[in-house]
């Protein structure tokens, strides 16, 4: 068995419709990951061999067909939500270590 086999995707301009579902997959599966647009194009570009602008077109039409998915998804990726977890978290971990040494 050989297991240097590549994998064969659609391909776009033979199976556009299939293509374009595997594309919408594969960028599913990097907001599973909490990717943001442009960490999802380059995974999708160094690892699939997706075009960027394939990637950004079905991103498009995801977010268009889902807006309240993506305005939830994109707040919970905004840098304010982890900075200020950290910054209110910080000094009362910081107090507690301090009171046992």
């Amino acid at each position: 068995m050989n297991d240097n086999k590549m994998t064969h995707f659609p391909c776009l301009h033979c199976h556009p419709h299939t293509y374009i579902r595997m594309v919408q997959n594969l960028i599913e599966r990097c907001l599973l990951l909490q990717m943001d647009r442009d960490q999802c194009v380059k995974a999708l570009a160094e690892h699939a061999k997706i075009r960027p602008l394939v990637t950004i077109t079905v991103w498009k039409e995801l977010l268009k067909e889902n807006k309240d998915f993506f305005q939830s998804y994109y707040r919970s990726l905004s840098p304010r939500t982890y900075t200020n977890g950290y910054v209110q978290r910080a000094p009362r971990f910081t107090r507690r270590s301090s009171q046992w040494r």
